[in-house]
């Protein structure tokens, strides 16, 4: 897969797709866009991949969208809906179709639109000198690329509207507030999602995600199927074997 603003690699059943502009940060512009989706897509369709995680390279996750990729003279113009439609919102819609573990190791600064990208993924590993920041406002526009959505549901409302003001916050701070996982490496996270039945989890992401959305009663029969679904599966029946033989 030729690709020049991002890469696309596959060792030991872990795709890992980089964003791939470090001398402007990994700011985001159409080519990534257009590559990001076909590597999810890759990823997604892959069935030697089991987990799938989301870095930067060089010093940083991203400084967000690249502005100079999107800007003409003629600014009045812009329709910034439009240009989200076509990206960010296709890419973020294709993501949550993915069943896989998908974890955002965000290895420095990871602003506006590229922490955005690393609230969609299931879990989010930073660097201890990561600095983070939901800065939409700063530049008189508002939280995009599903912030709006993934944010006050990791950390509340409250705490939600206070990062989207703009200020950054630490890795300390993130993990504090529940907005990353952990600090430091991702392997060990890797590691134990590779050791996961990959079915079962994609039922109880699903399940989990659109909980939200649903009544208790839903909820309940969504467990209902996808408990059904889960016992046919080949691994579930593996564990009940290896179980049975202790």
């Amino acid at each position: 897969m030729e690709q020049q603003s991002v890469t696309y690699e596959v060792q030991q059943s872990v795709a890992t797709i980089t964003l791939n502009r470090p001398t402007v940060k990994n700011a985001i512009n159409l080519d990534m866009h257009r590559e990001l989706y076909r590597a999810f897509e890759q990823a997604n369709k892959d069935e030697n991949v089991r987990v799938i995680v989301l870095t930067g390279s060089g010093d940083a996750f991203s400084s967000g969208a690249d502005l100079k990729s999107i800007a003409t003279e003629n600014l009045g113009d812009i329709d910034y809906g439009d240009y989200l439609k076509d990206t960010y919102d296709k890419l973020l819609l294709y993501m949550e179709t993915i069943t896989k573990p998908t974890v955002a190791y965000i290895n420095g600064v990871a602003f506006g639109a590229g922490l955005s990208l690393a609230l969609a993924c299931d879990f989010r590993v930073s660097e201890y000198n990561a600095k983070m920041a939901i800065s939409f406002l700063k530049i008189g526009l508002v939280p995009d690329a599903g912030a709006s959505y993934f944010l006050p549901r990791l950390v509340g409302l409250g705490k939600a509207l206070e990062i989207s003001l703009g200020e950054p916050i630490s890795a300390e701070e993130a993990y504090r507030i529940g907005l990353v996982h952990r600090i430091g490496q991702p392997d060990d996270l890797v590691g134990q999602l590779l050791s996961l039945p990959t079915s079962a989890y994609g039922l109880m992401k699903k399940n989990m995600r659109n909980s939200y959305e649903h009544t208790l009663a839903e909820v309940l029969q969504m467990e209902e199927e996808a408990q059904t679904a889960a016992g046919k599966t080949k691994e579930h029946l593996a564990a009940v074997q290896r179980f049975l033989k202790k």
